[in-house]
């Protein structure tokens, strides 16, 4: 019997909440992968270019993540970690649509 993967995704009553890992300053935008946590969770990986200043990092981590779940910037925002790089999102949405659109995403992600 397999153990089910941690999943950086967790539902909440309007919407998921997702744990993120960023890492600012880097060469190019793109999503990483899944990061192991102290905790037993996992958080995403993301990489973006903008400098960790004036929230320009946490508006390219929206932006990217909003075009790769083809969902409007609007419906993601920082709820926790805005000034650090462990950050926790926010994602408004019927949550269960939003958990199986995600959950595909990550599969297909994960190969």
């Amino acid at each position: 019997m397999a153990l089910p993967r941690p999943s950086p995704f967790e539902a909440t009553e309007t919407g998921v909440r997702i744990h993120v890992r960023v890492i600012p300053k880097s060469n190019r935008n793109r999503i990483e992968g899944l990061a192991g946590e102290a905790d037993g969770g996992a958080a995403l990986k993301v990489a973006v270019t903008a400098a960790p200043e004036g929230g320009k990092a946490n508006a390219a981590l929206v932006k990217l993540l909003a075009k790769a779940w083809r969902l409007p910037k609007t419906s993601i925002s920082v709820v926790a970690g805005a000034a650090a790089r462990r950050k926790t999102l926010f994602v408004e949405g019927e949550p269960g649509a939003l958990m199986s659109r995600l959950g595909a995403w990550l599969e297909t992600a994960r190969g």
